[in-house]
């Protein structure tokens, strides 16, 4: 029976310098990865991506560090392809590229759009085609997309709506890559304690939030903690292999499908 862990395998991560992607990494690194490939989009994340570069040393993995514009599908072949001479093919890929906009429709501009989907969606479809085509047999996939995929809410369409069609590319990915043992999911965290959060938010809108899940209470900010995403994230690329084409709302009850 295959060995499904992260001890001795390859890992690839984007969005992997800091926040959410930069905990994965060193997670992964602390559970025995033998090597684990970061990628970080631009060069104000440099540092960060370092950091966590030398971190992932420190615990004894091999650790690379590149730097990309992933909404291109050229930029994501180039990224494997780098990658792949760098660590080897990969065993895991998790992709936590991501941008978020809270607008009205009405006030939504056809460039702003653009770069949401460009973003949000054609990004995690070329790294899931790039993916299935690098990694191992029996590897595993997990895309971050957002909770708010099963919310009824306003000023959300161009962020939710562009992660929107990353569930059906699981779905379409888990089934075309199975035949080679390959799992492929995507992870909707509630509202995150990030950096990337408070700008996008009023000081009314944060209030809610941070109240808003029926775990709330016994959150020290009321809001998802990473910590709390990382343990799913390493569940679903292990043992939780059998899991596959589905997206999981992981929010202490923030909203539900």
């Amino acid at each position: 029976m295959t060995e499904h862990s992260i001890k001795g395998k390859s890992v690839i991560i984007a969005g992997g310098a800091k926040n959410l992607g930069g905990l994965i990494a060193r997670d992964f690194a602390a559970h025995g990865a033998k090597a684990i490939a970061i990628h970080y989009n631009s060069a104000g994340s440099k540092d960060d991506a370092q950091a966590t570069v030398a971190a992932i040393m420190a615990a004894g993995a091999q650790a690379v560090a590149f730097q990309a514009d992933l909404t291109t599908a050229g930029a994501v072949e180039k990224l494997f392809a780098d990658v792949t001479a760098a660590i080897g093919r990969p065993d895991i890929a998790v992709n936590t590229v991501g941008k978020v906009l809270k607008k009205p429709l009405f006030d939504i501009s056809e460039a702003e759009y653009d770069e949401m989907s460009a973003v949000n969606a054609k990004s995690a479809f070329f790294f899931l085609k790039e993916a299935g085509k690098h990694l191992n047999d029996n590897g595993k996939i997990c895309t971050l997309v957002t909770s708010l995929l099963g919310a009824f809410t306003p000023f959300y369409a161009a962020y939710a709506g562009t992660k929107a069609p990353v569930e059906h590319f699981t779905r379409a990915a888990a089934k075309e890559f199975g035949e080679r043992g390959i799992s492929v999911t995507a992870i909707g965290p509630g509202p995150m304690d990030t950096p990337f959060f408070y700008p996008a938010e009023s000081a009314e809108a944060r209030d809610y939030h941070k109240t808003a899940a029926a775990l709330s209470p016994f959150s020290k900010t009321g809001l998802t903690d990473i910590a709390d995403i990382v343990p799913w994230i390493r569940f679903l690329v292990t043992e939780g292999w059998w899991m596959t084409g589905q997206t999981i709302l992981v929010n202490g009850g923030y909203t539900t499908k």
